[in-house]
């Protein structure tokens, strides 16, 4: 991966907390903090964003990955941007900012927080185009700070709302990761586990590696090991034998874009997943918040899926595994279809079929 203009950061973490992905650090000069991701497990490694090309760059290489962290990173580049404006022309100020919003939205398609970020800062540039500079810069970071803060809720809330549907000994499988490191804190579908297993559930995880980029792995076996949760690790091709054992008793997945009726993106090879679970008779569900539900779109049909470069595959963690000239399939992310998922977990609750109509009824304003 590309090597950043920025100013590294190395700190220590300590056994039982996993460090935010991303932050704000100060005031409204302050500096826009991001974990590199990339380097994780091995390092811990923060980077002081010093423009908005570098948290482009950051939401672009998956240094920040994971729905709602994106939305909350793309908040803060805007944040980021009014803070590097120099002058005293409050429209000014706004177009600056305008500019750094559409050009944040370029930085990768799918997940829908960053669009839903992006689009509640351009809300309020709207509603303060009477205000002075100052006045401006302290609300925009006021703002992404509220969706961060948010954010944490929204996940303590899906993993009580989760945890009880788990067993009270058993075993639970995830794919890729949504944990705290792909939100504000927690996560969706590992707030679940971690609820669970701070009720006294015996629950152990079983972890994919999910292939091509090991986030399973890398990120979410580190964050379960660093919260005291037993942890299995396997690969991505070893979940249809492990559920044949009777081993998995649940699979809780987190989500990137969900349609009207249910259907769900998430990282490749989660519909793979839900199908074996199905077939084995293992409930499958989501774990996602209400910004991550779209219903501006009828179904997964509609959902662009962001096609990533090869050498993710043939050249992975850096080592050719493949001959030269071969043709890649690498899409990010597929669609699992809304009749494979037994329930949503959201910050309202659980949602059970059918979806459409009690999707609508509980989340859409």
């Amino acid at each position: 991966m590309n090597s950043l203009p920025s100013s590294p950061v190395q700190t220590h973490v300590e056994a039982g907390k996993t460090p935010l992905a991303i932050d704000w650090i100060g005031g409204v000069d302050g500096t826009l903090r991001m974990l590199d991701q990339t380097k994780l497990p091995t390092e811990i490694l923060f980077i002081d964003c010093q423009d908005v090309e570098t948290v482009w760059e950051g939401i672009k290489m998956l240094r920040v990955r994971g729905a709602p962290a994106i939305g909350i990173a793309a908040a803060m580049g805007v944040a980021l941007a009014a803070k590097l404006y120099g002058g005293t022309d409050p429209a000014a100020l706004i177009d600056q900012t305008r500019k750094a919003s559409d050009y944040l939205r370029t930085s990768r398609p799918t997940a829908v927080n960053l669009f839903w970020a992006l689009d509640r800062m351009n809300a309020l540039l709207d509603r303060l185009r009477s205000k002075d500079v100052s006045t401006i810069r302290q609300s925009l970071l006021d703002e992404a700070r509220a969706i961060q803060s948010e954010d944490r809720d929204m996940c303590v809330a899906i993993g009580l709302a989760g945890a009880e549907r788990m067993p009270k000994r058993g075993g639970i499988l995830t794919h890729c990761n949504a944990g705290a490191l792909a939100t504000a804190d927690f996560g969706t579908a590992l707030s679940v586990i971690f609820h669970a297993h701070a009720a006294g559930k015996e629950v152990t995880a079983f972890v994919d590696e999910t292939r091509p980029l090991l986030q399973g792995s890398r990120l979410t076996a580190w964050e379960l090991m660093q919260r005291g949760v037993p942890t299995t690790l396997l690969c991505d091709n070893m979940a249809a034998s492990l559920m044949r054992t009777g081993k998995v008793h649940a699979v809780v997945v987190g989500a990137d874009r969900i349609a009207s009726n249910g259907d769900t993106a998430n990282k490749i090879g989660t519909y793979g997943v839900a199908v074996i679970a199905k077939a084995h008779g293992v409930p499958f569900y989501v774990a996602a918040p209400s910004s991550t539900f779209d219903f501006s779109i009828k179904d997964g049909s509609q959902i662009p899926i962001e096609i990533r470069d090869s050498k993710e595959i043939t050249h992975g963690m850096g080592k050719q595994t493949a001959p030269d000239g071969v043709d890649v399939y690498n899409p990010a992310f597929d669609v699992t279809p809304a009749e494979y998922i037994t329930a949503f977990f959201t910050e309202t609750g659980e949602i059970a079929p059918p979806y459409p109509e009690n999707l609508a009824r509980q989340l859409r304003k």
